[in-house]
């Protein structure tokens, strides 16, 4: 009876955390107790009653609308650490940022990660050495300097070749440019720079790009400039495609004043007999913007994205788990200890082997079905009703046997 009302209180507990995120259903396992048996007498034993978490089962996932409700595909386990830094395991993956910016789940718990970066590189049995608490800044502003860009035009096989001394690379009063277009790049604290590029055809299929900071310009907006080009490149055309031979491939490098070195595509360029005109431009970077939301790869990376669009890396989510799952031990809070029968716990990034993937904008459901649990709860009953029925035989027969006479 005591062995069957263990197994109602696990049907109550796991109808009672049917819709707790990432609940692993118990279930109640019996095994035979025998008292001391000989060949001539019998002695009944009992039932010893074990429970069993399915925490090696995985629930369905359901999506969500928070970038941080993560859950778990496969085999792995958030660490989360309690106020006192004590760590855990996890499926319940229901995070929101606290007023600290500490990622926190329903249970008070706090999301463990590694610093972009500096992440395991593999799962190991390192324990949870290098992991802290994930705490997310969204209150500052971030920039981000130029570093790639593309230009493409035709440059017009009708243009007069300029010569040497008023090639804009020389950087003289006289400079006669073919052509001139500008572009907006930005340096390391999200400032604007404006580049002038210069074409300028300098014989049969040759031109030169020179590229100026336009800040530097003379009081007319002109030549000279108050510094030499940021960089000159020789371009060449095929005469019979018109296309771009020269620099190959086609790229030039553009040191922005202020900022980084500047990757310019320009490989799609040509030189045809039309009017000169761009089809395309555009550079990288942008100004100082606010945080918008946090993004999460399958992998772990944690980014917090800027209304700029740049994702700047932040921490990873690493995963851990143990060779005996099962064997962990359920603590409050849908957290799990490490335990001798569990094995040494092994932290690594998600996608390895042995360790799941993330999902971000969803939740683990509960594994418990409750139309189970129900049919499960009135078998028991039953037993529980067959077991007092006996007791009370047990009880007559006793009374029987005291109230005989001879």
């Amino acid at each position: 009876m005591n062995a069957q009302a263990a197994r109602i209180s696990t049907f109550s507990e796991n109808i009672a955390n049917s819709d707790t995120v990432g609940y692993k259903a118990a279930t109640a396992q019996f095994e035979t107790l025998l008292i001391n048996q000989s060949t001539d007498s019998y002695t009944s034993g009992g039932v010893n009653t074990l429970i069993r978490y399915g925490i090696d089962q995985q629930g369905v996932l359901t999506g969500t609308n928070s970038p941080t409700d993560l859950a778990v595909q496969g085999k792995g386990f958030f660490v989360v650490a309690d106020q006192s830094g004590n760590p855990f395991l996890t499926r319940a993956g229901s995070f929101v940022p606290d007023a600290s910016g500490y990622l926190v789940n329903s249970a008070g718990f706090r999301l463990m990660g590694a610093p972009a970066g500096g992440g395991a590189s593999g799962a190991s049995s390192s324990g949870f050495a290098g992991l802290s608490p994930i705490q997310i800044n969204t209150t500052g502003l971030v920039a981000s300097a130029s570093t790639q860009g593309v230009f493409t035009a035709n440059l017009p096989t009708s243009a007069t070749q300029v010569a040497s001394a008023n090639l804009p690379s020389a950087n003289a009063a006289t400079a006669t440019p073919s052509e001139k277009t500008s572009l907006v790049a930005y340096d390391s604290l999200g400032d604007k720079v404006t580049l002038d590029i210069y074409l300028t055809k300098t014989g049969d299929n040759a031109w030169e790009a020179a590229v100026f900071d336009s800040s530097k310009a003379g009081t007319a907006g002109g030549f000279p400039y108050g510094a030499g080009p940021l960089d000159v490149t020789k371009l060449q055309f095929d005469p019979s495609s018109g296309a771009l031979t020269t620099p190959n491939p086609g790229k030039i490098s553009v040191a922005v004043p202020g900022g980084n070195t500047m990757t310019l595509n320009i490989g799609g360029m040509t030189q045809l007999g039309a009017a000169y005109s761009v089809s395309q431009a555009s550079v990288d970077g942008s100004a100082p913007s606010q945080f918008s939301q946090l993004k999460v790869g399958a992998d772990g990376s944690l980014s917090a994205v800027y209304q700029n669009g740049v994702a700047t890396p932040q921490y990873s989510i690493e995963l851990a788990t143990v060779p005996s799952i099962d064997n962990l031990t359920p603590l409050s809070g849908n957290v799990y200890d490490v335990t001798q029968a569990s094995g040494g716990v092994m932290v690594g990034q998600a996608g390895q082997a042995g360790l799941g993937s993330i999902v971000s904008s969803s939740l683990e459901s509960s594994t418990v079905d409750v139309a189970s649990e129900l049919t499960g709860m009135i078998e028991t009953q039953r037993s529980y009703e067959a077991n007092s029925k006996a007791f009370q035989v047990a009880s007559n027969v006793t009374d029987v046997l005291v109230n005989l006479k001879v």
